[in-house]
């Protein structure tokens, strides 16, 4: 018979197995190898993430904690797999047995479709998580673009509030973008995050930026000259570049022909590999030149255009990566009269007037990021551009070459759980100078060189609040020194209501030539002397509402957003001379710093109704812009008051879809104190998809408004003409037919 144990030793025994009961799981876990998963940015625990064991079927998910437990725990050096939706994969080497791996993700556009990843501001976010407002253009429109206007991305902006496009010439077609009621000279275009354009070489800029080429447009109204330095007063648009797709090759070919006798072929393809990738872009354009209202004088004109641009890339390993592109666009574009353009000059008749535009841009950049480098990412950027226009008219000739160079170094660093810090330098300069046959007073060069240092702290004060604070220091070599804070902050009242506010200072170097200049002014610009920089104050502001409806066949997604916008311009320039404003004027054109400031301020609404491919959108713009410096006529000429957009696609089946946009731009002030009538425009579209097929029919100005049919826009003597200014389209209804090819299937 067994001794009984004694109770104290019975006592031992029991709390010993409920420790080993308790205690089971952790040394059972100890183990294995236990992985925490983590988003770069913003620091949170990534849930639902995969650890694979390569090349065998053990592997885990993260939970709500973003960790993953790999159970039996594999041999140290052993090669793990980590996926997440919306994240660059990543591969390591597994630690020994009972360690915790704690591993940060980074976002990838490449690696989600459904949610928005915005570039501009730099901290690659979710577009809900930023303070800053930013609207994205994103693959479907760039698709719909691509059947509409294949040539360019100049339409896509006339659908945005806040947006005008504005022709600035009755014959060569070119447009300005004006943001918030400003001139186009104060917007920044950005290619990939890096300047594209600026002074002389801005000419005809948007108009040669093809959409198959692009997988999103970013737009950012108001001063953001903090984040890429001056010229970013009225706002900023970044072009995001397609990028290829690991095991996921695209390819695509699109034909396109209009009414006006316009005939476009665009090609894109891109491929990647584990190591090495590529895409590459080729665009030809052919415009016949078309006289619409038979005055003589050519509406729309005569265009030959073609755009590379082939990327390389490369990946050193699975959190790094290098691209080499470059970008060639060679354009020629001849307007005028139109017995000039077909039978040459006539003197005897007086047919003489004529203007060519010979224009080749070659741009070379790099783009190197590092998403590892000390827990955070390193971006290195460089591109540089040489840009040689010549115009030629029956008056005179002017060729003139610039180039242009931009470097820049940034690194980001999530500096704890609720701060996510941006620090960079960089470095940028242009020099333009004419050609010794040039007849123009541009004799001896101007050469910019701005040297910048900027910060940028994503802090989230609390769950529902987030501000961004930004300071940079430019040093311009001939302007001086600039210091430009920026403050956003972004409040969810609830899971549907979010507030933005946002201010901050810009700056704009002067340089001689604008968008809006007739070719036959380019001789007659002085060069700048005794000017100063334009500076600005910018504030802008929001509220938006968004609910969701589940019990449909698809989430039906409502959208209310009101915002504000106000921008105060000191020692805005104004040009002094007559140029062509009078017969054969010659009076040389100066710029000079006015006296009191330009002001803008205004509102927009819009209401958004969506349904996965379904859309109504209803949107008005309220714009009061003011040149103090006026005492008769103080309203900005051709910033239109009141705008009025609707917009509505229906998806009827998964083949047939059709459109209907509709706008009306209110009265705009011109610069002799008059005021032009309002009109409306009008554009449908119709899209029929089979397969890796699209066949698409648009219709623009479907109505035919033009304002040649209010007035004469080319005024005597014709030999050397005077043109009104433009506030309304002169080239009236187009129609086009495309036909879409693409793989994979959209």
């Amino acid at each position: 018979m067994p001794t009984p144990a004694p109770a104290g030793s019975a006592f031992f025994v029991r709390l010993a197995g409920l420790l080993a009961l308790v205690l089971l799981p952790e040394l059972s876990s100890a183990q294995g190898l236990r992985v925490l998963l983590r988003d770069s940015l913003r620091q949170e625990p990534l849930v639902g993430a995969s650890v694979a064991v390569t090349g065998t079927a053990l592997g885990a998910a993260s939970d709500a904690s973003g960790a993953a437990v790999l159970t039996p725990a594999p041999a140290p050096g052993t090669r793990l797999r980590i996926t997440a939706l919306g994240f660059r994969p990543r591969v390591v080497a597994a630690p020994a047995a009972g360690a915790t791996l704690t591993l940060l993700l980074a976002p990838s556009a490449q690696e989600i479709e459904e949610e928005v990843l915005v570039t501009a501001t730099r901290t690659n976010s979710h577009i809900e998580d930023l303070p800053t407002r930013v609207e994205v253009l994103g693959a479907e429109e760039m698709e719909e673009e691509s059947s509409i206007k294949p040539a360019s991305i100049a339409s896509l902006f006339g659908d945005i509030a806040g947006t005008q496009i504005q022709p600035t010439s009755p014959t060569t077609g070119n447009l300005d973008l004006r943001l918030q009621g400003l001139p186009g000279q104060y917007t920044q275009i950005l290619r990939d995050g890096v300047p594209l354009y600026g002074g002389f070489a801005g000419s005809f800029g948007l108009l040669t930026v093809p959409p198959l080429d692009l997988r999103q447009v970013e737009l950012i109204k108001g001063s953001n000259s903090t984040l890429y330095g001056g010229g970013a007063i009225a706002g900023l648009v970044n072009l995001v570049s397609k990028t290829p797709t690991l095991d996921a090759p695209q390819y695509a070919l699109s034909l396109n022909q209009t009414s006006l006798r316009e005939t476009d072929l665009s090609s894109f393809a891109a491929r990647r590999g584990r190591r090495w990738g590529y895409s590459a872009f080729v665009g030809l354009v052919k415009q016949t030149e078309k006289d619409i209202d038979g005055d003589g004088f050519v509406d729309v004109p005569r265009v030959r255009n073609l755009n590379l641009h082939p990327r390389l890339f490369f990946y050193p390993n699975g959190h790094s990566q290098l691209a080499l592109g470059y970008t060639g666009t060679l354009e020629t574009r001849r307007a005028g009269d139109l017995q000039v353009l077909k039978q040459g000059p006539d003197v005897a008749t007086g047919h003489l007037f004529f203007v060519d535009n010979t224009s080749l841009r070659n741009t070379a950049d790099l783009l190197y990021t590092n998403e590892s480098l000390g827990g955070g990412r390193l971006t290195l950027k460089a591109t540089a551009t040489d840009f040689v226009r010549d115009v030629g008219t029956n008056a005179d000739a002017f060729t003139a070459y610039q180039t242009t160079y931009y470097t820049e170094a940034s690194y980001l660093h999530p500096a704890g759980p609720r701060h996510t810090l941006v620090i960079g330098l960089n470095v940028n300069g242009e020099q333009l100078a004419s050609f010794n046959r040039s007849a123009t007073p541009l004799r001896s060069p101007y050469r910019y060189a701005t040297v910048g240092a900027f910060a940028q702290d994503d802090w989230q004060l609390a769950d529902r609040l987030r501000l961004q604070g930004g300071l940079r220091l430019d040093h311009h070599n001939q302007f001086g020194s600039f210091l430009l804070p920026r403050l956003a902050l972004l409040f969810k009242a609830s899971s549907a209501v979010t507030a933005r506010l946002n201010g901050g200072l810009g700056y704009r170097a002067p340089v001689p030539y604008i968008n809006s200049l007739d070719e036959r002014d380019y001789p007659l610009v002085q060069p700048l002397r005794g000017v100063r920089a334009e500076t600005s104050l910018g504030l802008n502001g929001d509220v938006n509402y968004q609910h969701t409806w589940a019990g449909f066949d698809e989430p039906l997604v409502l959208n209310v957003n009101q915002s504000f916008f106000y921008t105060r311009l000191q020692n805005p320039l104004v040009l002094n001379g007559a140029g062509f404003s009078g017969p054969y004027g010659q009076n040389y054109l100066t710029w000079a710093n006015a006296t009191a400031p330009l002001s803008t301020r205004g509102l927009e609404t819009y209401v958004r109704l969506r349904a996965d491919e379904t859309e109504l959108y209803l949107g008005y713009v309220f714009t009061d812009a003011r040149r103090q410096y006026e005492l008769v006529n103080q309203h900005l000429p051709l910033a239109a008051r009141h705008k009025f957009a609707a917009m509505g696609l229906v998806e009827f089946t998964d083949h047939f879809s059709a459109g209907l946009e509709a706008s009306y731009i209110g009265r705009q002030y011109l610069s002799n104190g008059l005021t032009s009538p309002g009109y409306p425009l009008f554009a449908t579209l119709v899209r029929y998809h089979a397969g890796e097929w699209t066949v698409a029919l648009n219709g623009e100005n479907v109505l035919d408004y033009r304002q040649t049919r209010r007035e004469k826009v080319v005024q005597a003597p014709f030999g050397n003409p005077v043109f009104s200014e433009l506030w309304a389209p002169v080239e009236g209804r187009v129609f086009n037919v495309s036909v879409a090819w693409r793989l994979p299937k959209s």
